[in-house]
C-alpha cells in the first residue's frame, strides 16, 4: 500500500488513504487532550500554517472553551493576513453539454430532462457586458466536459471574447477558469490566453467513494483527475484554486484530503493552492439531498471554515450564493476572502433570467443584487474589493504567496481595493449604496500609511476624473 509522500507526483501517494484514516482515528482520540490542542492553538497564533494531523485535532475538538479560541484565531489570521476586504466575483456557465455521469450534479450525461445548452460568442459577450453593467470586474468561467460540444478551442475562443468586450467603463480584468481536468499542453493554452486562477473541484478525495460518484465518462478516472493540479502547475498555471463538495462523504475524511492537497503542492512546487473553496452539496433538478447522508450542518460547516484559515492561512477562501445571506454572514470574519453576488448558476441567465430554473446547475439562496451584496458588506465594514491588480503586476504563485506570508500584501490590496471600490460607486451604485461606501472609503483610507496613501489619494481624485484602471 502506498505510503504519504507529499513530493510525489502520484494521487496515491499524496493523497494516501491510510494516513486519512491513521489521522482521524489520532484526532478522534485526542478530540479532549487539553495540552495537545493548546500547543496546536498556540502554533496556529505564529501564521505559519498547520499539518493536516493538527489540523484533524482541531476539527474533532469537544472543549467548548478552546473551540471558541479556535474560532477566535481564526478571525485574527483572517484580519492579519486579509485584513476586511472581501472580493466580489461572478460565475459565467458557458455551456452545461457533459459526457460525465457524475450523481450529484443535473448537468449529468444521462439527464433527458434538462434543457442543453451552448452559448455563441455573440450571446457570450451579451451575458459579459450584463454582468460589466452591475459592475463584475472578475468572472469564473464554468463549462461541461464534452470534447464535441465544449473542446479546449471553444474555450480559449471564449476566453477572447469575454477579455474584449467591453460595455460603458466595464471591462473583465480577471477570469479564473473552472473546466474538466486536461493535459499538460491545454494548461499552457489556457495561460498563454490570460486566465488568472485555474480551479478544479476534487469533489471526494475518498478513491471509493469518488468512483462510485463519478461511474462514467472521463471524469471517472480519480488519478487524473486528482493529478490536474500538478499539470496545471508544469503548464505555468501557477495559481490554482482547489475544493470538495462537502455533503458528498465524511467531512472529516475530506478536509484531510484537502489539506494534504495542499501540503502536496506546497511541496513539490513551493507555493500551495491560491483559494481554498467550500461549496456544499445542495439541491438542484434531479438531485434530491435525501439520497446523500453526509449533507452537513450549519455549525460543522463553519467549523470546517475555520479549521482551514488556521490551517493554511495563505489561501485565500471561497464561499458562492450556494449558502444564504445569513451563513455567508457568520464564515466570512472566519476566513472567507472571496464570494460571488448577483450569481446565475444557468447558460444564459444573465441576459434571460427565465431559462434560470430550467438550466441551472445548483439552487442560488442568495438572490440578492450585486448592489445589494455591496451594501450589506459596507454596512458590516467590509470593503467591497473589485482588485486584480495583482496579476496583471505579475505577482502570482510564490510572488504572491510570499507577500501573504509576510503579512505584507494588504500594502498592495487595500489601497487597490478602495479604489475599485470608488470606480464601483461612480459607475453602478445605487445612491445608498454610494453615500456610504464614501464613508468607508474616507474612514478606511486613514489607515493607509504613508507614502502610499499620499499616492493613492491621488489616483482616487484622477478616478473620479475619468479615469480607470490604477494599480499599485
Amino acid at each position: 500500500m502506498p505510503s504519504y509522500n507529499p513530493k510525489s507526483e502520484h494521487a496515491e501517494e499524496f493523497i494516501c488513504d491510510e494516513e486519512i484514516r491513521d489521522t482521524l482515528e489520532y484526532s478522534g482520540k485526542n478530540k479532549g487532550n487539553r495540552s495537545l490542542i493548546e500547543s496546536i492553538l498556540n502554533k496556529a497564533a505564529s501564521l505559519k500554517g498547520l499539518t493536516h494531523r493538527e489540523a484533524a485535532v482541531l476539527m474533532d475538538c469537544d472543549i467548548p472553551e478552546l473551540n471558541e479560541r479556535l474560532f477566535s484565531l481564526a478571525r485574527e489570521i483572517k484580519e492579519a493576513l486579509y485584513g476586511n476586504r472581501i472580493v466580489l466575483f461572478a460565475p459565467l456557465y458557458l455551456s452545461n453539454y457533459c459526457v460525465n455521469g457524475c450523481v450529484y450534479c443535473p448537468y449529468h450525461g444521462k439527464n433527458r430532462e434538462i434543457p442543453r445548452k451552448k452559448l455563441s460568442q455573440e450571446e457570450i459577450a451579451a451575458e459579459v457586458r450584463a454582468l460589466e453593467d452591475m459592475g463584475h470586474k472578475r468572472l469564473a468561467v464554468e463549462a461541461g466536459e464534452d470534447p464535441v460540444h465544449n473542446p479546449i478551442e471553444y474555450i480559449l475562443e471564449s476566453i477572447k471574447t469575454i477579455y474584449s468586450t467591453k460595455s460603458g467603463n466595464g471591462s473583465i480584468r480577471r477570469l479564473n477558469v473552472n473546466i474538466a481536468a486536461t493535459t499538460v499542453e491545454n494548461y499552457r493554452r489556457l495561460h498563454e490566453a490570460g486566465i488568472g486562477t485555474y480551479i478544479l473541484f476534487q469533489e471526494t478525495y475518498d478513491r471509493k467513494n469518488y468512483e462510485a460518484l463519478h461511474p462514467t465518462g472521463p471524469k471517472s478516472d480519480y488519478a487524473y483527475h486528482t493529478e490536474a493540479m500538478d499539470r496545471a502547475q508544469l503548464g505555468g498555471c501557477d495559481d490554482v484554486g482547489c475544493g470538495v463538495l462537502y455533503g458528498l462523504n465524511n467531512y472529516r475524511y475530506e478536509l484531510v484530503g484537502q489539506l494534504m492537497h495542499a501540503e502536496h503542492l506546497e511541496a513539490r512546487f513551493g507555493v500551495g493552492p491560491h483559494t481554498i473553496s467550500v461549496p456544499r452539496l445542495c439541491p438542484a433538478e434531479d438531485i434530491s439531498l435525501d439520497d446523500f447522508p453526509n449533507v452537513l450542518p450549519d455549525d460543522i460547516f463553519c467549523k470546517i471554515v475555520a479549521v482551514i484559515r488556521i490551517a493554511a492561512p495563505y489561501t485565500g477562501m471561497i464561499i458562492s450564493t450556494r449558502e444564504s445571506r445569513r451563513v455567508r454572514e457568520r464564515v466570512l470574519d472566519l476566513g472567507i476572502s472571496q464570494i460571488s453576488g448577483g450569481s446565475r448558476t444557468s447558460v444564459g441567465g444573465y441576459t434571460t433570467p427565465e431559462r434560470h430554473d430550467e438550466t441551472a446547475q445548483f439552487d442560488v439562496h442568495d438572490m440578492r443584487t450585486l448592489d445589494e451584496v455591496i451594501n450589506w458588506l459596507i454596512g458590516m465594514d467590509y470593503i467591497p474589493s473589485f482588485c486584480t491588480a495583482c496579476y496583471r503586476a505579475g505577482r502570482t504563485g510564490d510572488r504572491f504567496m510570499s507577500l501573504v506570508k509576510a503579512g505584507k500584501i494588504h500594502h498592495c490590496c487595500t489601497p487597490n481595493a478602495l479604489m475599485t471600490l470608488e470606480e464601483y460607486l461612480i459607475d453602478y451604485a445605487s445612491e445608498d449604496t454610494r453615500n456610504r461606501g464614501r464613508k468607508l472609503i474616507h474612514r478606511e483610507m486613514e489607515k493607509v500609511p504613508e507614502p502610499v496613501r499620499s499616492r493613492a489619494l491621488k489616483y482616487l481624485e484622477e478616478i473620479r476624473q475619468g479615469g480607470r484602471d490604477f494599480r499599485f
